[in-house]
């Protein structure tokens, strides 16, 4: 029996109950399309839809939107020619693309949360699993430089950005993914948890930042590491396609990942 559209759809949904609101949802193509392949991304980017389409995948499975805004309107892009050349690309080449950003989230344990953990070789630090964020406590000796360091390593990256002190040892942190790096989220978990570092993807700078910088400033061991919201969510979507490969193994499935959006110069 072929395997549609919908098939897949169900499969990541079966497990969870999606919001009312939901961005989860078939941007592109039919559900009941019979699926060619799987290509699983952070974002669907115009190299991701060149690469399916070279691979023969019709389906691409994302956390993040195609078209630059979170609800994936588009009525504000008309006549854009970025916009209507990607657009283009996606019609011709027979492209459905999926969102699976808030069943992932609601998986037990959050499914990006714990991608990212696992991508680092911090599983066995979790001591307590919270809808936000994986508190971690790191063995003796290791210390905010050392952390940033093994995270750029682990995840192929070239910086992520720093605020604190680098020689100062880290016992207990957070890690929260993509756009978590709010302090809303951030300073009660700093207090509450007892913690000494958060690890975010990012986040209003004038926020978790200059809350570190007081701090420190008031002779307060705290510090933060963001390291980029696409870096710290694309883990997540690789444990995802992992599991699809697993769940679908008469279909071809693949992740596929991007070069950082930013360069340091």
């Amino acid at each position: 029996m072929s395997i549609t559209i919908q098939h897949v759809i169900n499969h990541l949904t079966a497990k969870v109950k999606l919001p009312e609101n939901t961005v989860d949802q078939l941007i592109t193509g039919s559900p009941n399309q019979t699926v060619t392949g799987i290509f699983v991304t952070f974002m669907p980017t115009q190299h991701v839809i060149e690469q399916a389409i070279q691979h023969g995948a019709n389906l691409i499975i994302a956390h993040e939107p195609p078209f630059y805004n979170h609800h994936s309107h588009t009525d504000w892009l008309t006549d854009d020619p970025v916009y209507e050349t990607k657009r283009k690309l996606i019609e011709n080449g027979g492209i459905s693309i999926y969102r699976c950003h808030d069943a992932i989230h609601r998986f037990q344990p959050d499914g990006i949360t714990e991608g990212l953990v696992h991508s680092l070789g911090w599983s066995s630090y979790v001591v307590q699993r919270k809808p936000e964020a994986d508190l971690l406590s790191f063995p003796e000796g290791m210390t905010l430089q050392l952390i940033a360091e093994h995270i750029k390593r682990s995840l192929g990256i070239e910086y992520v950005r720093l605020a604190g002190d680098p020689k100062m040892a880290c016992r207990r942190a957070a890690v929260l993914v993509g756009f978590r790096g709010n302090g809303s989220l951030t300073i009660p978990l700093l207090e509450q948890e007892d913690l000494d570092l958060i690890i975010a993807g990012e986040g209003f700078e004038w926020e978790t930042p200059e809350y570190i910088r007081d701090a420190v400033q008031q002779g307060i061991q705290k510090a933060l590491l963001m390291i980029g919201h696409a870096e710290s969510e694309a883990s997540g979507m690789k444990l995802l396609s992992d599991r699809l490969a697993a769940a679908f193994p008469e279909l071809a499935v693949h992740f596929i990942g991007e070069q950082p959006v930013y360069q340091v110069i």
